[in-house]
């Protein structure tokens, strides 16, 4: 993750969610479109359940953000976990959907936004703890997804961060590269 030192909080939020949309979408890329549906079990879900989720839950939550309860009665969570888009333009179409709902929200937002009251479910939250709690739920799902992929496609996996047994290579690289910056 590129780290931009920023100490705004609506900044460094919408920078972790942009950052783990693209790990999401890496991983998704590297699955064939059949693997999207697929789950390992029939407690589990697919990647393309998880996308639905989150998307349902991103239009929920930041529609009308932060004047709205965050749970909007037309939404059928449950539904949610059924019956996943056909095909892969579907659901990458749910899944932008879901996330310009998410930065449009939050891009309208300034530092003194998040001390507001917000709702989720009739629950009160400033929108600092609204924000922390789809950030950390975004990046539990999108670990679901990249670890979907990565056993689904374990042959051909192209590693999304630092490969296994590159760490010392890596640091070295930064190290130099930061030194010679000095």
């Amino acid at each position: 993750m590129a780290l931009q030192f920023t100490t705004s909080y609506v900044e460094d939020s919408l920078s972790l969610l942009r950052y783990y949309k693209a790990l999401a979408e890496k991983a998704i890329e590297q699955v064939e479109d059949e693997q999207l549906v697929k789950a390992p079990d029939p407690e589990s879900n697919s990647i393309a359940i998880v996308v639905k989720h989150m998307a349902g839950n991103m239009i929920s939550r930041w529609t009308g953000f932060p004047e709205a309860d965050g749970e909007k009665p037309d939404r059928d969570r449950d539904a949610e976990f059924q019956d996943p888009p056909e095909t892969r333009e579907e659901l990458m179409g749910l899944w932008n959907r879901g996330w310009a709902c998410a930065f449009d929200a939050l891009t309208n937002l300034s530092e003194r936004d998040l001390a507001t009251r917000v709702t989720i479910r009739g629950e009160a939250h400033s929108v600092m703890q609204a924000i922390n709690r789809q950030v950390a739920h975004y990046a539990y799902h999108c670990g679901q997804i990249v670890f979907l992929a990565k056993h689904l496609n374990h042959t051909r996996w192209k590693p999304l961060t630092i490969p296994r047994g590159q760490s010392k290579e890596f640091n070295r690289r930064l190290s130099e590269g930061v030194s010679s910056q000095r």
